[in-house]
């Protein structure tokens, strides 16, 4: 909260989440040198007026601290003057208070405390210590986990318009979680904090048009929320959106496009993305066909657990497409495929095994135990 309206005290919303007593002049002039940039003068009107228990420069104070504006930066110290000011019933103090403990800044983490200063600030009317304390409900951090406590914070944030409520909100509804499954009134949330720009609500508002979950099913729609999400760097998103474009759903069949948002969310270790990355690599679409990259986008999902792409492991090694052919680790990529369910797997083990001399079984049987037990990674 950086703009300042210096005119009238009550808007003074630089750094004050309620009214104290600091709406003097040496107050004023602080908070015009902040605004201005001139952290030495606003640091030397708000420290007198901290130390005589003003709450509204205590407040300033911790926030200068805390973000190193005009003094070394130091959580301590933040916590300290954030403290005083929060003691005195400063809502925007205890918010940031519960904040410090929450993330462990400047002090041990510790979720009850967190809690105490979130339920302080949120029964003030703070929104964004609303929201966190139906995030602590919810995860039950520091309280028994309670979907309908959860439920009611998120509410009164949303309703104030704070888009993570409202996603969270969204996802409540959508998942029936502390009030039966409704998926308009969750298409409903989730489309007002996409429209904030949320991209975790752009993905889920995709999902239910693609879907046609609470709205009628629309590609387009789906493929636009999608966008907006993955240009955010959201790699279910850029994934998602790969899809699309790999099969022409709201928008013309391009590899291309597919193969650009595979890659970012690939990148982002998304394993469904390496997979398919993979396919295109393998298949050569979109891209000049090339094994050593796609058995370079296999390994990863493989190793993330994905039983597709260790099955397809298994036949690279098999036919010696981008690497040097090897029955033992085709067995065993195959041996761990069927192990997590892939039922083509089996097909493929057994039959790969089939060629396979008894010591040949007895090493790959010993290596996917190994691989198993080291979650497949460096296998």
């Amino acid at each position: 909260m950086k703009n300042v309206t210096r005119t009238i005290c009550l808007t003074l919303a630089l750094f004050l989440g309620s009214v104290g007593t600091g709406c003097g002049p040496d107050f004023n002039k602080g908070v015009a040198a902040y605004e201005s940039g001139d952290f030495a003068t606003a640091l030397g009107e708000f420290r007198p007026l901290a130390e005589q228990g003003d709450a509204d420069a205590q407040y300033n104070l911790g926030v200068m601290y805390e973000k190193g504006r005009g003094v070394p930066q130091d959580d301590k110290i933040a916590l300290k003057w954030f403290t005083l000011a929060a003691e005195q019933g400063y809502a925007r103090a205890q918010h940031n208070l519960g904040v410090m403990y929450d993330n462990g800044e400047g002090v041990p983490q510790d979720d009850k405390t967190a809690l105490k200063w979130y339920t302080l600030a949120a029964e003030q009317g703070v929104a964004n210590a609303q929201a966190s304390l139906g995030l602590m409900f919810e995860k039950g951090q520091g309280v028994p986990q309670d979907d309908k406590s959860a439920l009611k914070w998120f509410t009164l944030a949303a309703e104030q318009g704070y888009a993570r409520a409202q996603y969270n909100l969204g996802v409540m509804y959508a998942n029936g979680y502390g009030v039966p499954l409704d998926n308009k009134t969750a298409v409903k949330w989730y489309t007002l904090a996409a429209e904030q720009g949320d991209a975790d609500a752009q993905y889920n508002l995709g999902l239910m048009y693609e879907k046609g979950q609470g709205v009628p099913q629309d590609d387009k729609s789906a493929l636009k929320w999608y966008t907006l999400a993955a240009e955010q760097g959201l790699a279910d998103a850029q994934y998602s959106l790969g899809v699309m474009y790999a099969n022409g759903y709201g928008v013309p069949q391009d590899d291309k496009s597919a193969l650009k948002w595979y890659t970012l969310a690939a990148e982002q270790e998304d394993a469904f993305a390496q997979y398919n990355l993979g396919v295109m690599y393998y298949e050569g679409q979109g891209v000049p066909q090339d094994d050593k990259s796609a058995l370079k986008w296999f390994t990863l999902s493989a190793e993330q657990g994905y039983a597709r792409a260790q099955n397809n492991l298994g036949v690279m090694y098999y036919n010696g497409e981008g690497v040097i052919k090897d029955n033992v680790y085709a067995h065993m990529w195959g041996n761990i495929a069927a192990s997590n369910g892939l039922e083509k797997a089996v097909e493929f083990r057994d039959w790969v095994g089939e060629k396979m001399t008894p010591s040949q079984l007895e090493t790959s049987q010993r290596i996917a135990g190994e691989c198993v037990r080291k979650q497949y990674k460096g296998c």
